[in-house]
């Protein structure tokens, strides 16, 4: 490597305060923005509509009132926007990578954000470029700047050429200065001013398929009671208030809030789990992946890799450790390339009087290290890989060829990963080399391994282990974690991964795990590609799921937690379908049949907001997971949501008989009831709703219950009070917490009904 010196500790901190930060700052969106894009929100301006309405028409009281509701509503928005934005920003934090520099004369890692103009940064076949570097210095280095250009081909780079951030290593190694950093990047100034263009995802698309139908049909109720109660001869005031009124309690303005904030709950789970989710709309397909496609090294085995043995033909066991290390140092960053070092320092072994003159770094084509040195006044080109690849390079008879193929077989067997070592002493090239010796690596099985894929297989995920080790090293570790052979792929190249996930694509759900440059093809294609915690970092860019933790443990974790928020999230949307059909159909009929709302205006309102309070909670409901890949089965929700919403409204209109005609009491206290009954009933909906199970046998979070006896109690207190309406005496109080109990078991019943259409 040339002599090339980068910048002190004091000059880089002095740049980093001229130039700031590397890295393009998000449009941070100002808190009084913020809260009038919140005035100005539907929900806001109806609730508004409605309190100046209550106001000119000298109810001052109602006006006070849902004020106060306004007030309430935005605490509760605040409050979902804060826990999202919390789990985007622990995200982007975690996603942060660091970069080799050479800062006061020594090679060390920082994060990338703290480069500045100037710096010396050395890098490898899969690193991601993370500013604008002049390059100083290239071996065999391709770039792909697929990113910048659309060009999918990885273009050669030589000296004195610019690589762009955004771009990454495709083979080679690269040693750069730092240029340009943050927005003033040809990446950074081409996005700078450019709105970002969002995709809608499937769970989008599913929120809005809810909204779109509860709208309609609330927004239809209005139009015709609207012309109903302007034939019976309402003044358009009174009319115009219960019209808002109901489209407040009815539409779910506040669904994709509280889907978005169950979906953030979940992903914040995760990352505390040392799993991050790169792309949410990956949750859906991880939580219905049937086949995952996992490497070997670091998910199946500990990453712990070490020297167990060497080999020397001709040569010692130290002067292959030796050749081996003077390869290795240059990358001591990899992990193949650490145990090669930690194995020659274990052994003492000295290293002096040999000087690096050329350095060309492994990769996913080459499969081999290649250095040239000189020492002892001769110079040395040694070559260090896979043995297929060094033996070309070799002369060797068939005798020595037959003990090394032996040797190699044996290893494998035994569960060692073998590398080659060759050199030519006094030439500088990679011909007619002398076959040096074996180093036989080992990489033990994670304990958890075998008793995961158990779990994984019982839950409705096959898993094929895809390897590019030799067929003896796969089919062992294969068998002591009960794969099947036609359940391992040895000796994988990058083309057969990306085909094996194509072909299973056609008919199945799948994620594949990665870690190197090569690995990128297949982990794009996949339906879930997920990062293991040692994977490059262009890798990691380009990876829906990244584990920050070694093991298929933590895959596991990720692919059960995505059930689980498919789970709350099911729930929650056939809660919010059946009460929101219930109380906009309810309306209707009873407007259609008296020519009058069963609920005022303030009623209405409050029963939005005592329906919002619980709801937030089903975030941090406990769910069963399925033991199955889940799915969004919008035709299945729709049915018992609609079955527990037409339950609700029998329920209704035989309450309604039995209060007007034997109880025979007057409108002002049937509205009242009716606010208790809607309140009571729709809360323990929840209870049936969140569990296909019987109810009692699968009772909701703490949080979620002791929301719902909170805001049950408060509704209760309303009614009986006469607080904001009518009171109700405590018999009819009890009456009613009775008959929506009873309800609640008919409701139940319905469940049986979806299990015969829907099996």
């Amino acid at each position: 490597m040339k002599n090339i010196k980068g910048l002190s500790t004091n000059e880089a901190k002095k740049r980093l305060s001229k130039f700031g930060l590397n890295k393009i700052e998000e449009k941070k969106v100002n808190p009084f923005v913020k809260f009038l894009h919140w005035l100005f929100s539907p929900i806001t301006l109806m609730l508004i509509a409605a309190d100046l309405l209550s106001y000119f028409s000298h109810k001052i009281f109602d006006a006070y009132l849902i004020l106060f509701l306004i007030l309430i509503n935005y605490i509760i928005s605040f409050w979902q926007e804060k826990k999202a934005d919390d789990a985007i920003d622990y995200l982007n934090k975690q996603l942060a990578f660091k970069v080799k520099i050479l800062r006061d004369n020594n090679w060390t890692e920082v994060d990338s954000t703290l480069i500045v103009p100037g710096d010396i940064i050395k890098m490898f076949a899969g690193d991601l470029i993370p500013a604008d570097l002049e390059i100083l210095e290239e071996k065999n280095l391709t770039v792909n700047e697929a990113s910048l250009t659309g060009e999918s081909l990885p273009k050669e780079k030589k000296e004195k050429e610019i690589a762009y951030s955004g771009s990454y290593i495709a083979t080679g190694l690269l040693v750069g200065r730092v240029d340009k950093t943050g927005s003033k990047t040809f990446f950074g100034s081409a996005i700078i001013g450019l709105e970002k263009v969002k995709k809608r995802s499937i769970l989008e698309k599913d929120i809005l398929t809810i909204s779109k139908f509860l709208s309609i049909l609330s927004i239809g109720a209005v139009i015709i009671l609207t012309i109903i109660f302007l034939l019976e001869k309402y003044s358009f005031h009174d009319i115009l208030v219960l019209d808002l009124s109901l489209i407040i309690a009815g539409i779910p303005i506040a669904l994709p809030t509280v889907m978005t904030l169950i979906i953030s709950m979940g992903v914040s789970r995760l990352s505390k789990s040392n799993v991050l989710v790169r792309r949410l709309a990956s949750l859906e397909d991880l939580a219905n992946v049937d086949i995952l496609f996992t490497d070997k090294t670091g998910t199946l085995t500990k990453n712990e890799i070490s020297v167990s043995r060497t080999i020397g033909y001709k040569y010692s066991e130290n002067d292959i450790l030796l050749y081996a290390y003077l390869a290795a140092q240059n990358n001591n960053y990899d992990l193949i390339n650490k145990a090669i070092i930690n194995e020659f320092e274990k052994n003492k072994i000295s290293a002096k009087g040999f000087k690096i003159v050329d350095f060309i770094p492994a990769d996913s084509n080459r499969k081999r290290n290649s250095v040239l040195v000189e020492g002892n006044g001769k110079k040395y080109y040694i070559s260090v890989g896979a043995v297929q690849i060094i033996k070309t390079f070799c002369k060797l008879n068939k005798k020595i060829e037959s003990t090394i193929d032996k040797e190699v077989e044996e290893s494998a067997k035994n569960g060692y990963r073998v590398l080659a070592v060759a050199i030519n002493k006094n030439k500088t090239e990679e011909k007619n080399m002398e076959f040096a010796g074996l180093l036989l690596l080992s990489d033990p099985l994670r304990e958890e391994a075998k008793d995961t894929i158990i779990f994984l297989k019982e839950n409705g995920v096959d898993v094929t282990m895809v390897t590019g080790d030799n067929k003896a090293i796969g089919e062992r570790i294969g068998r002591e974690i009960g794969l099947s052979g036609r359940e391992v792929f040895s000796e994988v190249l990058p083309a057969d991964k990306y085909n094996l996930v194509n072909k299973a694509k056609l008919k199945h759900t799948v994620a594949i795990t990665g870690d190197g440059i090569n690995d990128l093809p297949a982990v794009k294609s996949a339906d879930v590609g997920i990062a293991v915690d040692n994977a490059v970092d262009a890798l990691k860019k380009s990876a829906d799921i990244i584990l920050l933790s070694s093991g298929i443990l933590y895959i596991k974790d990720a692919i059960i937690e995505a059930r689980k928020i498919f789970a709350r999230l099911q729930s929650y949307a056939i809660y919010r379908i059946s009460e929101s059909f219930r109380i906009i159909i309810i309306i209707l009929i009873l407007g259609a049949l008296f020519r009058l709302y069963p609920l005022s205006p303030i009623q209405l309102i409050l029963l939005a907001l005592l329906n919002d309070l619980p709801i937030i909670s089903l975030a941090f409901n406990r769910v069963k997971v399925s033991r199955k890949p889940a799915k969004i089965q919008v035709k299945k929700r729709f049915f018992i949501s609609l079955l527990f919403g037409l339950t609700g409204i029998v329920n209704s209109l035989i309450f309604l008989v039995i209060t007007l005609k034997i109880f025979h009491y007057d409108w002002d206290i049937i509205s009242t009831a009716f606010f208790l009954k809607l309140t009571v009933s729709g809360h323990l909906l929840i209870f049936i709703a969140h569990t296909e199970e019987k109810w009692y046998k699968y009772l909701p979070s703490k949080e979620v219950v002791l929301t719902i006896i909170i805001t049950q109690l408060l509704a209760t207190l309303i009614a009986v009070s006469g607080f904001f309406m009518t009171g109700i005496n405590i018999f009819l109080a009890i009456f009613i917490w009775l008959w929506a109990i009873f309800w609640m078991q008919i409701s139940e019943l319905m469940k049986n009904i979806q299990r015969k259409l829907f099996v």
